[in-house]
Parts: structure tokens; C-alpha cells; sequence
């Protein structure tokens, strides 16, 4: 039963909800069965097919609307005499500013990126208002407190940047599936399928010396009488026999590595292509043309042998041309469309069988296309119920009890939910610590866009910046600002830093501000001539930000991962809240703490190393591989000495995100 105090606090408090997805729809129920009467809740996303698996609030005729506005309406149906506000709207918005959110007692996360998380999270110190975050993935899921001066911010640990892939991996060697599929959806895809005037990495010229008039066309360009089937035959040998030719040819590239093999139509169709197992009905949908069900392909779990794939390659590439032409040049990759993860599918298979790689169902393509973890329901609630366990302390200023929480796949010290007491500040935190920045730059040759684009807004998460040298303004972002002013700042962005008007020097310390977010950092400027160009791409180096760790052995960072959901990744696939979906990123997932204020080694990828827990807590590192772990013999307890478990184990922490 909840004390007077509690049941006080709850009533009287003002509680801003961010995103209304997987957690979010579970968090405002457990908020208003809680007794919570002044609710806001902000998402920008409306509702899609694939959310009503879990979003609970969500039915088939709201696809399309408002989450916030839809989750609203459905709790009002049952708690009638509360009030919830939603806002239809993006969270960076200006009128979502500091004096925003002081009306709020508490702010609880439900997002799915790092970018908003580090924009609730500097609002909120900002406003001096308390933040719970939160995360899941699969049936790992984690909730934080953070509170201006007493815990450690969002930011005071690092976050792993997003995975990349050079060009020249997924053009020309690739070695993982997800290089395929890379190359398949951002490649093959666009080129195909999306806007022709885009730039495209593919290999889009025959190099045949004998034919000069292939030599200077665009092979994807259907030709004069040319119809489908020889279309279709043409792509398939450019692409998986004609272009693997080529790469064979340049012999250094292979001495280390196996070789692949060209694939033609001809190895793998009969010489007149047929359809089989009838025909598509005119005027189908874009979600009944399939080339799965114009085959008799029935189950997506099941791995198509290379001739399986080849006749999907071919009847979805013919479904496209003939059921939905006028589509084409506009269309973009999207995992609800059942077309497109087909084509992909089969692409991305073909290429693998020629790099020797195993090929996936369409189920496990689809979740590395979509960057997709599928999501538990059950998981979600569990980390809801938690949010709202530390909400009310928040709200009771009970500050000695707060905890951060960590829900675990396999128990752990017999526990599927670890507490463990929050950090304190970090003080080389750059966010709420004002720890000042370094950067190394050719000052002659980078240009201030540059700067604000790689460094501004893509590492520090500026969304509304403010440069300064001394006292003189170079760039700035407003809706205030006067046209002459916004013409000289857009001249400056093409200029070197040595070359602006106030010369950006090595020994030049900036100011940089968001006055939006409240948040300013220096940044000492150190001029460098060179930089390694697979190393150090951006041609800028700042230190100074709490770095993810980094595996020696691996590359790999080690941290708490990107974001609270949907910075939980794999190599292949990450999970965010609202559809589980991100984009790729570093092989961490959840991490371990072996000591306070220091993160521990992962052991394998995404997998963590639990070290100094004790024999059960073992299964956890094997819980994206095995899920089917048998867990019979555990005994689980539910402890209430959550004082003594929690500080006696403080150095045990785990850190992972979700």
C-alpha cells in the first residue's frame, strides 16, 4: 500500500513523458493506474503496422495517427478524471525550451536515439528538473536516474559512435552478411529503384572494351524493345557476374583473402524465365505484391537456396516495373514494405553465395535491413513499472534510495533485476562538469562547415549553435537573425578557420553555445598538418569528451552503449524503443562495470562479461546465441534488502544499454 506521503506526491506532481512507443505506451498506463493526475506526453511519430505487436494502446485503424495522441485517448477511456496533455511535435522543437520543462517535477525518457536523449538530457540540467531514463532490447532493459549535481548526467559515460563501413568493404570485399545487405538496400536498391540523380558508390559503367556503346551508358537504364526478362538478365550478370570479374582482375586484392566467384543468369535460370504459382491480381496494394507469394515461397524463416534467390531477385524486380512503375525513382528503402526487404533479401543472398558468406532467411534479413531487435512486450513493462518506482522516490526526494536497475535475460546472483546505487558526477564530463575541449585541425584547409557539421552538431549534439572567438561572433543559427547577418555567417561556413574574419588559429579557444539546450563548452583549437585518412576521416580530432573504450583486440567500443535503446547494438542489428529500429552501429551491447567509475572489457561483441558475478550469471553472456537456455534449476528470490544487495555489490555494476 503506498503511504500518504507517496500518495501526495504522486497527485500533486507535473510529469513530462518523452515518446509514447513500446515503453511509452506501458509507462503512461503504470502512470496513470499509479495515481499520477498531471500527465504531458511528446512524441513525434505517428503509428505503424509494425508497432501494434506491442504498443498495446495502438489498434489497426489508429495506423497513421498520432502515438501521443492515440495513447492519450485510449488511457482516458479508463481513467477518465486524470489529465494528459500530448503534443504532436519533435522534442528539439524551440518551444519545448528551458522554461518548458521547469513546469515539470520530474522528465521520464521513452526515446529511441542518442541524439534526443542528449537534448532531454542538457534541458533538463538546464532546468534543474530530475530525468529517469530508460532502455530495452529483446529482454534486456535498464532504468537510471539523473539528477543535476548528485548523479552522473546522460553523458558523463560514453556512448559508441554509429558503425560505418568503407566504400570499398561493401563495393568491393565484403566478409560479413550485413556488408551485403549494405550494399543490396543503399546500393543496388537506390540505384534501381530510388531517386537517379543521387550519387551511388555501385559500379553503374561496363568496362566490356568490346562494346564502346555499354562502355558509356548507365547499364540500369532499361534499353529501346528491351523488356523485363532481358532487363532483369542484363542486371543480374552486371552486377553478380560482370562486376565480380572485375574485382578478380586486380590480383593484390585477393592474395590474402578468397576469392569470390561470378555468378550469371545463365548458371542459375532456365533459358525462358516463368512465373510460377500464378499471378499477382492487378491492382494489388503495395502490401499484397510479393514475389514470396507469386512464387508458393511461403515461410520467411526458411534460408532460399541461390536458384530460390536468383527467381526472387528476378519477380520482385519484375513486380516493381509492372505493378508499381510510377513508384519508381522515388522510393526509398522500408521495412514494412514487403517488396523491397524481398529484393534485398535476394540481393544481398547472391552476393554473399559469391563471397562464400552464409546466407540468411528473410526474417533475419529483414531485422539487419530494418535494424531491428524484436522487441518483448513483457520487457517493456517491467522497465515501466521501474520508472515509475523511481519517479515516486524523485518526487519524495528520497535520495538515498535511488537506483539504477538492470533487467537481465539470465539471473545473476539469483536476480533477473539488478539495483545498483547511481554514479556520482563524472568530472571530465564536458556536459555538467564544463570540462574544456581539444581539437586538433588543419586550420588551413578544413572550413568552418567542417567544424559545425562534424564537430558541432555531429559530436556534440548542437542543434542551435553559437561560435565565438574572443568576443566576435563567426557562426550562428536563429530565427531571429537578420538577412545580412545570415548571409555573412553562410559565408563563413566556406572559409578556412584561418581565413574567417576572427582567424581560427592553433592557440584560438571557442566558445561554443546552444542557447536552446542552455549548454556551452571551449573548445582549445591545436593546429595539424596531416591526418590518416582511414583513421581519422573527419581530418579533425577532439579530445577532451568521455571516449567510449576501446576493445585493443577488437576495434570494438566498449561503454554503455549509444543511447539507453536504441544505441543497444550488435554487430548486424539494434533495438530502440519506439520500433526497435536504428541504424547500424559498434558490435557493444550491454556492458559491465568491474569497478565504480570504470567500465570493464566485453568479452565477445555484444555479448557481456559479467566478470566477478558469480557460476548462473555465466548463461548471460551467451544470450543473443542461446536463448533456449535452460533455466529450471535456478532459484530466484525477490530480496527486500535491496539496501545491502545494492551497496554491497556497488563495484559489481553492469552497464548496458538498450
Amino acid at each position: 500500500m503506498a503511504s500518504e506521503e507517496q500518495i501526495s506526491a504522486i497527485k500533486g506532481a507535473k510529469v513530462l513523458m518523452v515518446g509514447a512507443g513500446g515503453i511509452g505506451c506501458e509507462l503512461l498506463k503504470t502512470l496513470a493506474l499509479s495515481g499520477f493526475q498531471d500527465i504531458h506526453i511528446i512524441d513525434m511519430d505517428t503509428i505503424e503496422v509494425s508497432n501494434l505487436n506491442r504498443q498495446f494502446l495502438f489498434r489497426q485503424s489508429h495506423v497513421g495517427q498520432s502515438k501521443a495522441k492515440v495513447a492519450r485517448d485510449a488511457v482516458l477511456r479508463f481513467r477518465p478524471n486524470i489529465s494528459i496533455t500530448p503534443y504532436h511535435a519533435n522534442v528539439k522543437e524551440s518551444r519545448f525550451n528551458v522554461d518548458f520543462y521547469k513546469e515539470f517535477d520530474v522528465v521520464l525518457n521513452g526515446l529511441d536515439n542518442l541524439d534526443a536523449r542528449r537534448h532531454v538530457n542538457r534541458l533538463c540540467l538546464a532546468a534543474d528538473v530530475p530525468l529517469v531514463e530508460s532502455g530495452t532490447t529483446g529482454f534486456l532493459g535498464q532504468v537510471t536516474v539523473h539528477l543535476k549535481g548528485k548523479t552522473e548526467c546522460y553523458e558523463c559515460q560514453a556512448k559508441p559512435a554509429p558503425k560505418t563501413y568503407p566504400v570499398c568493404t561493401i563495393t568491393s570485399t565484403p566478409s560479413k552478411f550485413v556488408h551485403c545487405i549494405v550494399w543490396a538496400k543503399d546500393l543496388l536498391f537506390a540505384k534501381l529503384f530510388g531517386d537517379k540523380n543521387l550519387e551511388n558508390d555501385l559500379n553503374v559503367r561496363s568496362s566490356d572494351a568490346t562494346n564502346l556503346s555499354e562502355h558509356s551508358e548507365d547499364v540500369f537504364e532499361c534499353r529501346k524493345g528491351e523488356d523485363i526478362e532481358q532487363y532483369g538478365r542484363r542486371i543480374y550478370d552486371h552486377v553478380f557476374g560482370h562486376n565480380i570479374e572485375v574485382a578478380l582482375s586486380n590480383e593484390e586484392t585477393w592474395k590474402n583473402r578468397n576469392k569470390p566467384w561470378p555468378i550469371y543468369s545463365k548458371d542459375v535460370f532456365p533459358d525462358k524465365l516463368t512465373k510460377e504459382n500464378g499471378k499477382t491480381e492487378k491492382g494489388s496494394t503495395t502490401e499484397d505484391v510479393s514475389a514470396m507469394a507469386s512464387l508458393g515461397l511461403k515461410n520467411p524463416q526458411d534460408v532460399w537456396s541461390l536458384a530460390e534467390n536468383s527467381r526472387v531477385f528476378y519477380e520482385s524486380l519484375r513486380l516493381f516495373f509492372s505493378k508499381r512503375q510510377k513508384e519508381i525513382g522515388n522510393l526509398t528503402f522500408d521495412k514494412d514494405d514487403q517488396l523491397a526487404v524481398e529484393f534485398v533479401t535476394a540481393a544481398a543472398n547472391i552476393r554473399a553465395s559469391s563471397f562464400g558468406i552464409p546466407l540468411h532467411s528473410l526474417f533475419e534479413a529483414k531485422g539487419i535491413a530494418g535494424n531491428i531487435v524484436h522487441a518483448v512486450a513483457t520487457t517493456n513493462a517491467i522497465i515501466a513499472g521501474l520508472i515509475v518506482i523511481e519517479a515516486i522516490k524523485v518526487l519524495k526526494k528520497d535520495s538515498n534510495n535511488y537506483r539504477m536497475t538492470y533487467c537481465l535475460e539470465h539471473p545473476s546472483k539469483k536476480l533477473l533485476l539488478m539495483p545498483v546505487e547511481p554514479y556520482e558526477p563524472n568530472k571530465s564530463c564536458y556536459v555538467c562538469s564544463e570540462t574544456p575541449l581539444s581539437l586538433e585541425v588543419n586550420t588551413h584547409h578544413s572550413k568552418l562547415r567542417d567544424f559545425v557539421e562534424k564537430i558541432v552538431k555531429a559530436k556534440l549534439g548542437m542543434n542551435f549553435p553559437v561560435i565565438m572567438s574572443g568576443a566576435s561572433i563567426i557562426y550562428e543559427v536563429g530565427e531571429d537573425l537578420e538577412e545580412d547577418m545570415v548571409a555573412i555567417y553562410a559565408a563563413n561556413l566556406e572559409k578556412a578557420l584561418s581565413e574567417l574574419p576572427s582567424p581560427v588559429i592553433s592557440g584560438t579557444v571557442l566558445t561554443v553555445e546552444d542557447l536552446q539546450q542552455e549548454f556551452s563548452c571551449l573548445i582549445n583549437i591545436k593546429h595539424r598538418e596531416e591526418f590518416d585518412e582511414e583513421k581519422e576521416p573527419d581530418g579533425m580530432l577532439l579530445s577532451g569528451r568521455v571516449e567510449a573504450p576501446v576493445d585493443k583486440n577488437s576495434n570494438k567500443p566498449i561503454g554503455n552503449g549509444e543511447s539507453t535503446s536504441s544505441a543497444l547494438s550488435t554487430e548486424e542489428i539494434q533495438e530502440g524503443e519506439r520500433d526497435v529500429e536504428i541504424q547500424e552501429t559498434s558490435e557493444s551491447a550491454e556492458n559491465v562495470t568491474g569497478k565504480k567509475r570504470k567500465l570493464s572489457e566485453v568479452s565477445k561483441g555484444s555479448i557481456p562479461d559479467h566478470s566477478g558475478l558469480p557460476d548462473e550469471s555465466s548463461r548471460n553472456q551467451n544470450q543473443l546465441e542461446k536463448l533456449d537456455v535452460d533455466d529450471e534449476d535456478d532459484e530466484l528470490i525477490i530480496s527486500n534488502d535491496w539496501e545491502s544487495l545494492t551497496k554491497k555489490k556497488r563495484d559489481d555494476t553492469i552497464q548496458f544499454s538498450a
